[in-house]
């Protein structure tokens, strides 16, 4: 029986960041990178030299896909799933108003629904001493206006790892989630509608997605349910613990000079909007 590493999101951001660091650490005989974008998961080929690289082009906002592909291929194989790495997502920045439907759902689907139907087929083939980390966001513990279908979708993953984590513990095997804050990868280019008006302005605690990874993969062996990176991300971790979230969202909007309402007020949104 091989030894297996899967990682979904694994063509971009952090999840090439995880996959390139998490074979130096697990040793097994290959790591399937899941995501859309072929092209970009071949090249994991090239990069990766512990293990054999296995790409499985998934669109993950088709569950129809990865129960078919992701479940014939586990069935086929058999393997013994060492980690699971769930860490596909996108958000966008912009007014509940303003979210095309279909993006929000896609939104959900991805953030959330992929990663669920991901544990139920991959428990079957995890053993004791496997673990399961999962990319949930710092704005998981607190509502974000401008942000919310994000924020609520990553709220919900980090609800389940928690509780999975208590769950799984009869069968040893261990769950956490990775709490990241504003981190330097391609989330920004699908955030940001070139078409629509800038809402977030004010990025503070700006961090290396592959340090947020290395940290992950330290606390993800140290059995520890939530990893957060970063002295700022820690400070807003606690300050949100202790304030009440109605302060917090208006905190948030006068940083970012919002006022609840579709149109942006801040000048360089009406300068966006003018040109």
């Amino acid at each position: 029986m091989k030894n297996i590493i899967v990682v979904t999101g694994a063509s971009s951001g952090m999840g090439r960041a995880f996959s390139k660091r998490i074979v130096k650490k697990e040793k097994v005989d290959e790591i399937w990178v899941i995501a859309r974008r072929e092209h970009l998961l071949e090249e994991l080929k090239n990069e990766i030299t512990e293990c054999v690289v296995v790409p499985i082009r998934i669109d993950l906002r088709e569950k129809e896909q990865i129960i078919e592909k992701y479940q014939k291929k586990l069935d086929e194989e058999k393997p013994n799933i060492k980690v699971l790495g769930l860490c596909a997502g996108f958000g966008k920045f912009a007014h509940f108003e303003q979210v095309d439907m279909l993006t929000a759902i896609d939104m959900v689907d991805v953030n959330f629904k992929a990663y669920m139907i991901m544990v139920y087929l991959s428990l079957p083939y995890m053993r004791e001493k496997s673990n399961i980390m999962m990319i949930a966001s710092d704005s998981s513990i607190q509502p974000i206006p401008y942000q919310n279908i994000y924020g609520a979708s990553k709220a919900a993953v980090l609800s389940f790892a928690r509780s999975l984590n208590v769950e799984l513990k009869y069968r040893k095997i261990h769950v956490m989630a990775v709490l990241p804050l504003w981190v330097q990868n391609d989330f920004m280019k699908t955030a940001i509608d070139p078409d629509k008006p800038i809402v977030v302005i004010n990025y503070k605690g700006v961090y290396d997605g592959d340090k947020v990874m290395e940290r992950a993969i330290k606390d993800l062996y140290t059995k520890k349910d939530m990893s957060i990176y970063g002295g700022y991300n820690k400070l807003q971790n606690f300050v949100v613990k202790v304030l009440p979230h109605k302060l917090i969202m208006k905190i948030w909007l006068n940083s970012q000079k919002l006022d609840g309402t579709p149109e942006c007020r801040h000048p360089k949104c009406k300068k966006q909007i003018e040109e």
